[in-house]
């Protein structure tokens, strides 16, 4: 499946960093980032998240609420947003339900070998719960920027 640009964002039901239910419905009205990332703790996404971490204030004032997904659970989740001091909400993907929604679990290749993975892509939703942009080349390093183009 492949959501485009203009597509309602697919609503979802899981678990934040702290052990609590989150759904994106939760979240009408409000503009949403969501940013699918592969792995809590790896340098790729450590720098995506700070990047987000440091231009938050930025990012509230813009009126965005930002939600990383990736199929870590709950306690890496916790250790992660913990270690960094990131200020969002990091969300439970165990069973690739959301990943599996969105369009981001493809397969992948390193080494010579092919498996199944969480493509790095962020998603800008409307209040509305409309998808108003797809980052599908997101430079780590500065991707609060990407964002805020």
């Amino acid at each position: 499946m492949s959501l485009n640009i203009g597509d309602p964002a697919p609503d979802f039901t899981s678990t934040d960093q702290t052990g609590q239910p989150i759904k994106l419905s939760d979240y009408r009205g409000k503009k949403v980032v969501i940013y699918f990332y592969p792995k809590d703790d790896t340098p790729g996404c450590t720098a995506q998240a700070c990047s987000l971490r440091d231009n938050y204030d930025r990012l509230k004032a813009a009126g965005y609420e930002v939600l990383g997904i990736s199929v870590d659970d709950v306690k890496s989740h916790q250790k992660f947003a913990s270690k960094y001091d990131l200020p969002f909400t990091l969300v439970a993907d165990t069973d690739q339900h959301i990943v599996e929604a969105y369009g981001v679990w493809q397969e992948k290749s390193m080494y010579g070998r092919t498996y199944m993975g969480t493509v790095r892509t962020t998603f800008l939703i409307d209040e509305n719960g409309i998808i108003t942009d797809i980052i599908g080349k997101v430079d780590t390093k500065n991707h609060a920027e990407q964002i805020l183009e």
